[in-house]
């Protein structure tokens, strides 16, 4: 069975570059996570809360990629908010933990309408384990060797909300830092290049009585060099105790998605996301799981 697994993770890497994560990470329920795409997010809806998930791509494949990210958040008088995100994730060979600090500042532009605006300072520990190179028969440039830091880094954000619609653009790592990629066959070092997160969404109320709604959302990812990448996401509410939905990614992904809550204060979420990548054939599936706590 280990033969089978390292024979999956080469053909992966051999046809879809997968050794080294190509852009940062996602996660399915990324409406819970975002301050840590935007730092303007961070105490927009006036609560303290704890925000953590766990997610698994590749049931069932040994070494495959996981990532953990677990937030905090809260408001600092009327119009400022503060928190910090970490998101920690590997990928084969590559390790990588980033933290921020998040600040986020409230502009009331007319009745109804606020502008919120971010920023992020923190870093990003990196790191590469060079001797797992040899499971993927992959040759290693020399300068590979040293990869193993901190790099310091600040982004920006900013949120438009305006009742039951919003949207968003941010940078979460304005600078350019030192990361190790595939090129045919040599592992060797690049710059990883900022990413640019959009996101908007509309909230409908369906039916007044049962507190029924339908929430559509999207994210956008861009970074130079690569294709953008879209989320669509769609959750329908009962009562804001229990949601499930739908979601797609224009890079090759379904999911499906439940949440439910405890009056009120702690939410238990689940996604479960199918690739439909040909080279992902004999390992589609990635889990996904969610909790938040209202303080």
């Amino acid at each position: 069975m280990r033969i089978l697994h390292k024979i999956i993770l080469v053909a992966f890497f051999l046809v879809g570059g997968t050794l080294f994560a190509q852009q940062e990470g996602v996660i399915t329920n990324y409406f819970y996570h975002m301050n840590s795409y935007n730092p303007a997010y961070v105490g927009v809806d006036g609560e303290t809360m704890v925000v953590a998930s766990f997610r698994q791509q590749w049931t069932g494949v040994m070494d495959a990629p996981s990532a953990e990210a677990v937030s905090f958040g809260t408001t600092l008088g009327k119009n400022l908010g503060l928190g910090i995100s970490v998101y920690n994730s590997n990928t084969f060979v590559e390790s990588q933990t980033f933290t921020g600090i998040d600040f986020s500042y409230r502009l009331q532009l007319s009745q109804g309408t606020d502008l919120y605006l971010g920023l992020k300072a923190g870093g990003n520990a990196y790191s590469v384990n060079t001797s797992g190179l040899e499971t993927y028969n992959v040759n290693t440039d020399p300068s590979i060797s040293s990869i193993s830091r901190f790099n310091p880094n600040v982004g920006v954000g900013a949120l438009l909300k305006n009742g039951k619609w919003y949207a968003s653009l941010a940078v979460p790592r304005l600078l350019s830092t030192e990361r190790a990629d595939n090129r045919d066959g040599v592992a060797t070092t690049v710059m990883a290049k900022p990413h640019v997160y959009a996101t908007s969404g509309y909230e409908f109320l369906l039916n007044p009585g049962a507190n029924l709604m339908l929430r559509p959302s999207a994210m956008g990812r861009y970074v130079s060099g690569a294709p953008v990448s879209v989320d669509f996401n769609t959750m329908l509410s009962f009562d804001n105790n229990f949601e499930f939905g739908g979601s797609y990614r224009t890079d090759g992904a379904f999911a499906g998605l439940i949440n439910f809550s405890i009056k009120k204060r702690l939410l238990i979420g689940y996604a479960y996301e199918i690739s439909t990548r040909s080279e992902l054939a004999s390992a589609k599936n990635t889990n996904e799981f969610l909790l938040r706590f209202l303080f």
